[in-house]
């Protein structure tokens, strides 16, 4: 028996014709996070097969089991040819190093013109570990242990180890996307629910020094590394915005500054994401949570871009956010405390219902134009999934 890791699709299956596709991006994304390992990895339309040494067996499950696109992982064991015989044997060397009371087997028979049907493989086993495990018996609705057989059509399978994969589709499958990403709660968990639905992520973070700190960028580096963990590197685009915030402070009424200061940042996002070739922009935006979350601001807001802008946690509430922070590791980074762009210079009566009428002419008081093109022209690009250059900035 050779031990082996099964990968096993679900969504993936309903693509059809473009499911190779989708296999293809999973398997190159798999190869891209596993490369300081010794893999082989083949795949075909019902299974991904991963081998690798047993010492770096549980460090590459690990990886797997954080990837994209994949519904369920198998610790099994290939079975070199499909007679019962053989699959009986194999069991019988496996049931040497498993402890248990009660079991079911379930099979599952790939290949239809095999001469057992799935019920009398699975009887046929049954009787097999009865015997060699006398102190056992069959419960098919509790069982501690579930045994799985498959027979396909060079291979069977045996495996009792089965992880829950996160899902969704490769990253990569579906385009590329710029996560507006503030070093908060929320954006994080937005850009890994885009990742989730295939999207590739590239990331712009506005800092203000003096008034934002050294950490509070560092930390945003933090966050786009774990993101990149379960996708690929992530390149960062830093834009200093103290220019344009200073101007806004001076010259903008209070209650507009947060409007104002996000349809800045909008407009960049959108020449950064023309400019990478991204489709998207990703923001962390929850309806009614803040000021400028409103529908109403949300709205006024938006009126300056025409690339789409996707909201993963709009509907969700802090609660709902924070538990999904907490799944993806981070949580205890987007609390640190160091202040952002966002949070610096808010007035204590922030508009939630801004006129449009209004930001146009209150615009005018600024040469934000030039700004933006500044901004854009000096921005400094770092990709947090190379260690070595990302540990140098901390």
């Amino acid at each position: 028996m050779k031990k082996i890791i099964l990968i096993k699709y679900a969504e993936l299956n309903t693509k059809k014709a473009n499911i190779g596709m989708f296999l293809k991006q999973l398997k190159m994304n798999l190869l891209n996070r596993l490369k300081k390992y010794e893999i082989t990895l083949n795949f075909d339309k019902g299974r991904m097969f991963l081998e690798t040494k047993e010492e770096d067996f549980s460090s590459v499950l690990e990886i797997v089991r954080h990837t994209f696109g994949i519904h369920e992982i198998v610790v099994g064991y290939e079975i070199s040819d499909t007679r019962i015989e053989t699959i009986t044997n194999s069991l019988i060397q496996l049931l040497s190093s498993l402890s248990f009371k009660t079991f079911k087997i379930e099979t599952k028979r790939s290949d239809k013109s095999y001469a057992l049907k799935s019920l009398e493989i699975s009887k046929a086993l049954g009787g097999i570990v009865l015997k060699n495990k006398t102190n056992t018996k069959v419960d098919v609705h509790n069982p501690e242990l579930t045994i799985y057989v498959e027979v396909r059509q060079k291979f069977a399978y045996i495996y009792t180890e089965v992880y829950k994969g996160i899902g969704g589709y490769p990253v990569g499958t579906l385009g590329k996307g710029l996560l507006m990403l503030s070093g908060g709660i929320d954006s994080p968990v937005a850009g890994y629910l885009t990742m989730k639905r295939g999207v590739k992520l590239e990331a712009i973070y506005f800092e203000s020094p003096p008034h934002t700190s050294e950490e509070a960028k560092n930390k945003v580096l933090s966050l786009s590394k774990i993101l990149s963990e379960y996708g690929s590197e992530i390149k960062v685009h830093i834009i200093s915005f103290t220019k344009i915030q200073e101007e806004i402070y001076k010259n903008i009424p209070h209650e507009y500054l947060i409007t104002i200061m996000r349809r800045m940042m909008y407009r960049i996002a959108a020449k950064i994401a023309y400019h990478s070739r991204c489709k998207i922009l990703v923001n962390g935006e929850s309806i009614g949570q803040v000021a400028s979350q409103t529908l109403s601001s949300m709205s006024v807001i938006n009126e300056v871009v025409k690339i789409p802008v996707i909201r993963p946690v709009a509907c969700f509430d802090k609660l709902e956010i924070i538990d999904i922070a907490k799944k993806i590791r981070t949580y205890e980074t987007s609390i640190l405390p160091y202040e952002d762009c966002c949070t610096i210079f808010v007035p204590e009566h922030p508009i939630i219902n801004p006129e449009l009428e209004k930001c146009l002419e209150y615009e005018k008081l600024i040469p934000y134009e030039d700004l933006i093109k500044e901004a854009v022209l000096n921005e400094t690009i770092i990709t947090t999934h190379k260690k070595n250059e990302f540990e140098e900035l901390l």
